[in-house]
């Protein structure tokens, strides 16, 4: 038997059964979940009604993630599912839906943030930069150049939680696409109240 979105297979409100009206009708077919993974990119194509298609993303490994404070967005890897508020099976099993939240690769948001603001960001006092980062920040600039620097550094204020994560190289961010409709994995990076209360949620899911 096919999946079907009907709904007089179901019985009435009072309990009494209901006497089907009329076979399957292929506008109320179901289609099985995509239960997307993490791994190389593998998407099909699905024909839909009226011509049109779904993109069912079955694996995925990167998306664009953005950075809503900077108002900046970076195309990045998806490293591991952490949390679900819907069900704990999609965390275990590592499926990619809306609304997970995700841990991703922290590199291409510092390493915007470094360039863009010409200060360092993750890093640990005392730390040794390498030749081409310290060519980042101590690069010779005009007047106008170095005023410009200046004035951005005055707003380049980070949290300190997520400050904390960027230090790891690692990112908590949350899905806003549908990988199994769109074919892709795109969100964004959790910051404020939201990264607060999804820090406390993990922690307590750990602590179990």
């Amino acid at each position: 038997m096919g999946i079907s979105r009907d709904h007089w297979h179901k019985r009435r409100s009072t309990g009494g059964k209901r006497k089907p009206l009329r076979k399957k009708r292929k506008f109320e077919l179901g289609r099985p979940a995509a239960n997307t993974k993490i791994g190389a990119k593998r998407v099909h194509l699905v024909r839909t009604r009226g011509g049109n298609r779904k993109f069912r993303a079955l694996r995925l490994d990167h998306g664009n993630f953005a950075w809503p404070s900077e108002r900046t967005t970076r195309k990045t890897r998806i490293i591991d599912v952490v949390y679900n508020a819907s069900n704990n099976e999609l965390v275990r099993t590592k499926t990619l839906v809306k609304n997970c939240i995700v841990l991703i690769d922290a590199t291409p948001f510092r390493l915007w943030f470094e360039n863009h603001y010409s200060a360092p960001l993750g890093r640990k006092k005392g730390m040794k930069l390498t030749e081409a980062e310290e060519e980042v920040f101590n690069k010779k600039r005009s007047k106008k150049c170095e005023k410009k620097y200046k004035l951005r550094q005055k707003v380049a204020k980070v949290e300190t939680a997520l400050e904390e994560q960027f230090m790891t190289g690692r990112a908590l961010a949350c899905l806003a696409s549908r990988p199994g409709q769109v074919g892709r994995a795109d969100g964004y990076l959790l910051e404020g109240k939201e990264l607060e209360f999804y820090l406390k949620k993990i922690k307590a899911k750990k602590g179990k």
